[in-house]
């Protein structure tokens, strides 16, 4: 397991999009703390291999991580590039984990945070 590193820009105002790029199976992306982002967005793209599958984690302490949910309660859970989730929670620190996969599967994450 390896942590990937956030590419993040401002392309409009009170928005933020971050990227978490080579994310391979098993890998997490590092915390970023969007609260200020309350409205989020969240898509995976690239090879996801047999099974590839990558979970939204959000923490309060950047310790202690639980899965987050979209809108209808589903706890997030991105297994093809054509899925695109709502984020339901707002927590302090918001992370990617690729949670299964193959030697394949190599992802890129990204969030999209408005204000």
């Amino acid at each position: 397991m390896a942590t990937r590193n956030a590419v993040s820009q401002a392309p409009e105002e009170l928005r933020l999009k971050c990227d978490w790029a080579g994310l391979l199976n098993t890998d997490v992306g590092d915390a970023q703390a969007l609260s200020h982002y309350p409205m989020k967005a969240v898509q995976a793209i690239g090879t996801f291999g047999v099974g590839g599958s990558v979970a939204i984690e959000g923490s309060m302490d950047g310790t202690n991580w639980g899965a987050l949910r979209d809108s209808t309660g589903t706890a997030i859970a991105l297994t093809a590039a054509t899925i695109v989730r709502d984020v339901l929670e707002n927590p302090r620190f918001i992370r990617p984990r690729v949670t299964a996969g193959d030697g394949a599967t190599t992802l890129t994450l990204m969030l999209w945070g408005a204000a």
